[in-house]
């Protein structure tokens, strides 16, 4: 997997601690943000829905947010008890798009971020890997986290990812990096 990376993220990645949890394409929150530091070379998305993005908050150290699933408000899902999520039909032509922008391409680190890393987070970095993204990676515990499991905060995402591991984030992302339909 390293091996794909640029001689000065190769450098920073061994700098920091292997996270103990991590797949293949996983990162922790704190090396997703010390790659994406001050590197040109690296594109930070947030994947979620940008409605979550509003009522959660986000970090203005992702570059652009490219949902990977939208939610469909029209067609309420029994199973999960939710509205029906479905794959932005877009998203790889955003990502290139994203990449382009930059001056980058395919080979480029990506690294993207949903609320927990399961849902939204691996599966759009598997995607990206399979459409040609050779170094897509994820954000392991997304930007809220695990929720606690019991006791009275039970449910409440308190116990990892960035939003717990202390990095920089806002109860509003930057309106010029907040994904609009086309």
């Amino acid at each position: 997997m390293w091996k794909r990376l640029t001689p000065a993220l190769l450098a920073v990645s061994m700098a920091l601690p292997v996270y103990a949890g991590a797949d293949e394409l996983g990162l922790s929150a704190r090396q997703a943000y010390e790659l994406n530091r001050d590197n040109e070379q690296v594109l930070l998305l947030d994947v979620r829905d940008p409605v979550e993005i509003m009522f959660v908050g986000g970090t203005n150290e992702v570059d652009l947010n490219v949902p990977y699933l939208l939610v469909d408000r029209s067609v309420w899902d029994e199973d999960k008890q939710r509205f029906r999520l479905y794959r932005n039909p877009q998203f790889i032509e955003q990502v290139k798009a994203a990449l382009a922008e930059r001056g980058l391409d395919e080979t480029a680190t990506i690294i993207t971020m949903c609320r927990s890393g399961s849902e939204r987070g691996l599966p759009s970095a598997e995607f990206l890997q399979e459409h040609g993204f050779t170094n897509a990676h994820y954000v392991v515990h997304g930007f809220q986290g695990d929720s606690i499991k019991s006791g009275e905060q039970a449910g409440f995402r308190l116990v990892n990812g960035w939003q717990n591991d202390g990095l920089p984030w806002s109860p509003r992302l930057s309106p010029d990096k907040l994904h609009r339909p086309q």
